[in-house]
């Protein structure tokens, strides 16, 4: 055990204690698509494209793209219909499910502070958070004595270019010290950080703005830091949860939704032909962009309440089920 102090981590989308690692969330039971599914099964028949969280909505626990719902993306690819990947994730750690699936175009990361298109790398959006920011969340993470890392831009390749860089990382993800949750974040996706003083980073001469900022905590010390986040800078930052245990701050305007909106733009699409799919609470902003929205069962209760469509937990591949029975 090092710094940390915390006994384990699991960033699958069951609710999981940081300590204890009981359970804190119990899904309902359901079958897997209810209410307006079961009235009108041809309702989603028109839907030209998909909006998809990854973890815990696409990808089973463990960060596993399984063979079902593999099959499930490329059948959808293979009927003209598009993918577009929306996720808190780096874009570097979402490339691989990108091109396993074979989507092409937009792809909304880092809960779209950053809006690529891809495989060729043009930036359609890209919005930094401010200096003042990361350094209050550097000096809470200090004082409670609990991990907060940073994206930076790799080097300035996307402000001035227009273009990521071909090949090597994108970004490069920052943290005072390595401690066991470096260690498990790497694990979940494949990211590791390189460890040094954050503030020298963020007074540096070259500092041109951090991609996404997270804090890696247990529950309760999120319910005691982000009040005071919210409080210090209102509505010039956007504070938001993408698992039980990440608590992400970014630039004010940022979202999954607004990604999205710039992803729609660039291929054409309204809002009746995208079906939004996603588990936590930073999917919501992408449901009220979508006309159509779905949620697993292992989803926030707030999550289920705003979809449109439920369907089984992702240990189920639910939503490779949901697509079967309303695309495929």
């Amino acid at each position: 055990m090092r710094a940390s102090g915390l006994a384990r981590f699991d960033f699958r989308a069951s609710r999981f204690s940081l300590r204890s690692g009981k359970s804190l969330f119990k899904a309902p039971r359901f079958s897997s698509i209810l209410g307006y599914m079961e009235r009108q099964p041809g309702a989603l028949r028109g839907v030209k494209a998909l909006a998809l969280d990854l973890d815990g909505t696409v990808l089973a626990p463990g960060a596993v793209l399984r063979e079902r719902t593999l099959n499930a993306l490329t059948g959808c690819i293979g009927k003209g219909i598009r993918v577009i990947f929306c996720t808190g994730r780096s874009l570097d750690s979402t490339e691989k499910f990108r091109r396993a699936a074979g989507a092409e175009g937009p792809v909304v990361c880092f809960n779209g502070a950053l809006v690529a298109d891809m495989p060729d790398g043009k930036i359609l959006g890209a919005f930094f958070l401010e200096r003042e920011t990361a350094e209050f969340c550097v000096g809470i993470a200090r004082r409670e004595n609990i991990y907060y890392q940073i994206y930076f831009p790799a080097g300035n390749s996307g402000a001035v270019s227009g273009r990521l860089l071909p090949g090597g990382p994108r970004e490069i993800l920052m943290a005072d010290k390595n401690r066991d949750e470096a260690d498990a974040y790497r694990k979940h996706t494949g990211i590791q950080a390189v460890f040094g003083d954050l503030g020298e980073a963020l007074s540096s001469p070259g500092f041109s703005g951090c991609i996404k900022s997270m804090f890696i905590t247990s529950p309760e010390m999120i319910k005691k830091i982000r009040p005071e986040i919210e409080e210090r800078f209102g509505n010039s930052v956007y504070v938001t949860q993408s698992s039980p245990v990440f608590l992400e701050v970014l630039k004010a305007g940022v979202s999954k939704g607004a990604g999205l909106r710039i992803a729609m733009d660039r291929l054409g699409l309204e809002k009746e032909d995208v079906l939004a799919c996603g588990d936590e609470e930073n999917d919501l902003p992408m449901f009220s962009v979508a006309g159509f929205s779905a949620a697993p069962a292992n989803a926030r209760e707030q999550v289920l309440a705003a979809a449109a469509f439920r369907f089984k937990d992702c240990a189920e591949e639910g939503f490779a089920e949901f697509l079967e029975n309303s695309l495929l």
